[in-house]
């Protein structure tokens, strides 16, 4: 059995007196969390989870009472012992006699308890025991059970010693697309610990999108953006997400006054023209934007940083100086959707390779934001990722990946004269 002590829970035992009755409510997978905690004196506590949390137990048909107690810490030692030996137990008269009051003797039936041991660390500090356990105590002895204590931080304030949680906690990206690509990197983005995320997409999720993207088939029928945000603010809630059932084209006056609100804008709209308006849009906005997409059927996978300064060309610029030195221009493809390959050559853009390129275009995202922000270890190869998601030894430099899975990085190309994104109105 596992016993889910929420952190309400914990407190309270550790602060209150010497001993206490708690209810438990469970269900019938062994699993039970307690819901109320009261001590010696009579006064009851209710005790709810933490915001955004609706454990499952919680909502069971199991009810359960039982115990908790102050106790000496060598008891969470012998707790350590026993816990891994099926069948084992402490000897009820050991298990009374480090208890400092309120024993409950057990009658015919077993009851749950909990024990807490103060200055367990000090006095045992090579046990590693923790210092709430459960017990399940009978005539025969206290057996070990299964026990979770939540901790009184959780989410991504508990990797801010060694990730930079702060700034990106203060951040705003904007998402453009919210289909394959886009939710895997929205989930990404949340992952990272972007404060603020705006989503971006006029499209409603269909029956034909469930194979590749994030979203359940639950959210069938709505859009895109509403169900990508109600579930990223039930996974990440540190995340703010923002839904905009908006079109980066038609609604182009709207997305330029959101974005000078913006630190970065992502791009993983399908389409020429909407990758063409993001850009030219955040380039006027003075802000980084980073374009992500498949090429070639999904065999290469494509991240392009366009950043606002002087010798770094748009897109338009970069697809342009491309052709002339005898690459091709991979715009006009991405106008088909997935799936709509020949027998030739068949599409193979499986939503994990889409995910894998949406990673990359996640991390692309955070490194130019913390990079700004003064971390060099975030630093980029360059401006322009490539990623083989199947060979394509074939295909016209720098395309020439000779292997799945490798990695080629490139540099910006300087903006082209007349460039109407580029230079200054």
């Amino acid at each position: 059995m596992l016993i889910l002590v929420p952190h309400h829970a914990a407190a309270t035992i550790r602060q209150a007196g010497p001993w206490g009755g708690m209810t438990l409510r469970g269900n019938h997978e062994d699993l039970a969390v307690i819901r109320g905690v009261s001590t010696r004196d009579g006064a009851t506590f209710p005790v709810n989870t933490s915001p955004g949390q609706n454990l499952i137990a919680a909502t069971g048909d199991v009810r359960a009472s039982g115990y908790w107690y102050r106790v000496a810490p060598v008891l969470h030692v012998y707790w350590r012992q026993v816990s891994g030996r099926l069948g084992t137990r402490v000897p009820l008269s050991v298990f009374q006699e480090h208890l400092t009051s309120g024993y409950k003797k057990p009658g015919t039936t077993p009851y749950l308890a909990l024990t807490y041991a103060p200055n367990l660390t000090d006095a045992f500090p090579d046990h590693n025991a923790p210092d709430i356990v459960a017990w399940r105590v009978g005539r025969d002895g206290a057996y070990p059970l299964n026990c979770l204590v939540e901790p009184s931080t959780t989410g991504i304030s508990q990797i801010q010693d060694h990730w930079p949680v702060r700034d990106l906690q203060t951040a705003h990206v904007m998402l453009v697309g919210a289909g394959s690509i886009g939710s895997a990197t929205a989930h990404a983005l949340a992952g990272y610990g972007i404060g603020h995320l705006t989503l971006v997409d006029p499209d409603r999720l269909s029956w034909h999108n469930l194979v590749r993207h994030t979203t359940s088939r639950r959210h069938v029928g709505r859009s895109k953006v509403t169900a990508l945000a109600e579930e990223l603010t039930d996974l990440r809630p540190d995340t703010t997400v923002t839904p905009l059932v908006l079109d980066v084209i038609d609604d182009a006056d709207r997305i330029r006054t959101l974005l000078p609100q913006s630190d970065l804008v992502l791009c993983t709209a399908d389409g020429v023209a909407a990758r063409r308006v993001t850009g030219h849009l955040a380039r006027r906005a003075g802000i980084p934007a980073v374009m992500a997409c498949v090429l070639q059927d999904g065999a290469l996978g494509e991240i392009l940083r366009l950043r606002p300064w002087p010798q770094h060309g748009c897109l338009t610029c970069r697809r342009q100086a491309l052709a002339e030195h005898g690459g091709i221009d991979p715009e006009p493809a991405l106008d088909a959707g997935y799936g709509t390959g020949t027998r030739h050559r068949p599409m193979t853009a499986v939503g994990p390779d889409l995910h894998l390129v949406a990673h990359l275009a996640a991390k692309t995202a955070i490194a130019t934001l913390l990079e700004r922000l003064g971390h060099p270890d975030q630093r980029l190869p360059g401006e322009h990722g490539l990623i083989s998601l199947r060979r394509q030894p074939d295909c016209a430099p720098p395309f020439d990946l000779n292997r799945t899975g490798e990695t080629r990085w490139l540099p910006a190309t300087p903006p082209r004269p007349g460039c109407p994104t580029c230079e200054t109105p």
